[in-house]
């Protein structure tokens, strides 16, 4: 028998006695794909808290895709707009905040975050990731090559920095709710 997932009012629980203890936003890190963007989006509902996508402050503010940004002005241009963008975000006080791939392993970005805010590596294995982002082609890291080649080397080389992050959890295949109480539970033993 397999072990059944966690229902709404496990979550609601755990969730409802976090509230008050949480005193700076939760910061999702991890690769692309891994779920932060929407798993964020169901911890920020279950604690009630707001939800914000740096990747989509980062389009508001520059009036174009994340895409358009990386072909115009390049990648070293993107990541400065995206560390002023997050630490407006981180500003904001609790909340989750959903960041790009590469953010964290940014050093000042890193730092910032771990001062900040509550870091949460998301992993996991490539091969999720791999059907996961072949959902959509909006990921400028994945133009020009074999997406499962391009993810099994950003994931070798951005995990030493993920690993820095003070709580890590797995987001597999099985339901959103599962990740959403993995990081409720990371965070509660934390605090």
């Amino acid at each position: 028998m397999e072990p059944s997932s966690p229902n709404d009012a496990t979550i609601r629980d755990l969730a409802t006695r976090l509230q008050t203890r949480i005193d700076r936003p939760i910061v999702l890190v991890g690769m692309m794909g891994v779920g932060k963007t929407s798993v964020g989006r169901r911890l920020a509902q279950a604690l009630q808290m707001p939800f914000s996508d740096a990747d989509e402050e980062i389009e508001r503010a520059a009036r174009m895709s994340v895409s358009e940004v990386f072909g115009r002005f390049g990648e070293a241009y993107f990541r400065d707009g995206e560390r002023r963008v997050i630490a407006r975000l981180l500003q904001g006080g609790p909340g989750i905040v959903a960041t790009g791939g590469g953010a964290f392993v940014q050093p000042d970005t890193r730092a910032m975050i771990i001062e900040r805010g509550i870091a949460v590596w998301m992993d996991s294995d490539t091969a999720t990731l791999v059907e996961r982002v072949s959902r959509k082609d909006t990921r400028p890291l994945l133009r020009g090559g074999d997406p499962a080649e391009i993810l099994a080397r950003l994931k070798a080389e951005r995990e030493p920095a993920y690993a820095l992050a003070p709580l890590k959890v797995l987001s597999g295949n099985g339901p959103q709710a599962d990740t959403v109480h993995r990081i409720l539970e990371a965070i509660d033993t934390w605090l």
